[in-house]
């Protein structure tokens, strides 16, 4: 793959909508999940390639989520 190929996907965080609709800042969450504000706003805006289980995990536990609700898939042809 190409570098350019690596930094293309198809996945969307949807943790904004999910903030708002808890009324709750990222400082906030990123306390509770026992992560950076800087990692949290990584994966916010999109730019993350990763994302540990665990991680998935705890956001799911704070945010009262399923992984589907904070995570999208587009396909190429919705892009």
């Amino acid at each position: 793959m190409s570098p350019a190929e690596l930094d293309t996907h198809a996945i969307t965080v949807h943790l904004d909508r999910l903030l708002t609709e808890r009324d709750m800042t990222l400082t906030e969450l990123a306390d509770r999940v026992g992560v950076t504000v800087v990692n949290l706003s990584i994966l916010k805006n999109g730019r993350a390639r990763a994302i540990r289980f665990t991680t998935l995990t705890k956001l799911c536990d704070v945010l009262d989520c399923q992984p589907g609700d904070l995570l999208g898939y587009h396909r190429a042809e919705e892009r």
